[in-house]
């Protein structure tokens, strides 16, 4: 039995509907979710439903119970990130788990000092206690969602530019829906225990990079701006951004400058057999339907 976490949120829904188009019967497919209703789809599926989340312990060792494999997809909760993850390690590891998949973060550097080690510090601790729990574990270390490029880019991005303050730092921004499969053959392969893989796509790129593919898709210069950090913080939270939305992409931003998110030794084109969707032909098809 394959038990997957999150599983109504995309990466989670995702991954299960790749496990279903690989040929993988539904039946031996377990989704936890925090309520039934937003479960309804993946019961139509055939999938079995649990109920549960990250604070409820007891419901997490009844849910992970006959889990062979367990994909454990980290909370989005930041404030209590660090206590729900242990939770669910320690639950894994009470039900029996025999192999415990986790998404953690792709970074260069585990330095408390990183400017990314807001969300890093969380994800080093949960793979540490993964570690030393007992169980087989394959360590997701995924780059940040190529997804995220519109809500970064903001509905202007043609006639303001693009304004990150990136500076000139790369980033190897991957496709949701490519980690999402990547995770799924995962799951289905039998040759990944005890393994770290680096779920980046083959090119960083710079955010100059991505004005000048966006110039040349709106056929009129797009600009880049890389203003000072507090600078952009202030006119994500006057444009009504809340602090922490400001913090968070700050944040990021610090580190893609300092070579915190770049491609590395990806091992995404073998995990997909193919090569990850790059930047530009994601930008093209998303801003042509635009």
């Amino acid at each position: 039995m394959i038990t997957i976490t999150g599983a109504t949120g995309q990466l989670g829904s995702g991954v299960i509907e790749h496990l279903i188009q690989k040929g993988l019967n539904p039946a031996n497919i377990t989704a936890l979710a925090r309520n039934e209703e937003k479960a309804q789809a993946l019961k139509e599926k055939g999938v079995n439903i649990k109920i549960g989340d990250y604070d409820n312990y007891s419901a997490l060792v009844a849910a992970f119970e006959g889990t062979d494999k367990l994909l454990f997809i980290s909370s989005s909760d930041l404030e209590n990130r660090d206590k729900q993850q242990i939770n669910v390690v320690k639950a894994a590891k009470e039900a029996g788990v025999r192999h415990i998949l986790y998404t953690s973060i792709q970074r260069q550097s585990d330095s408390p000092d990183s400017p990314i080690a807001f969300v890093s510090n969380s994800h080093l601790a949960t793979e540490n206690a993964i570690k030393e729990s007992g169980m087989r574990y394959t360590l997701l270390q995924n780059n940040l969602y190529m997804d995220i490029l519109p809500w970064i880019l903001g509905e202007q991005v043609f006639d303001k530019g693009v304004f990150y303050p990136a500076q000139e730092g790369k980033i190897a921004f991957t496709l949701r829906s490519d980690i999402a499969e990547a995770t799924a053959n995962i799951l289905m392969g039998d040759d990944h225990e005890d393994k770290v893989y680096n779920i980046s796509n083959s090119h960083s790129l710079s955010f100059r990079e991505v004005a000048e593919h966006l110039s040349i898709i709106a056929g009129k210069p797009v600009n880049y701006f890389s203003p000072g950090v507090e600078e952009y913080k202030s006119a994500l939270t006057g444009a009504g951004a809340p602090q922490m939305v400001a913090d968070m992409l700050a944040g990021f931003a610090a580190g893609i400058a300092q070579g915190e998110l770049i491609a590395g030794d990806t091992d995404l084109p073998t995990l997909l057999g193919r090569e990850a969707v790059s930047y530009k032909a994601y930008l093209s098809d998303l801003y042509a339907k635009k």
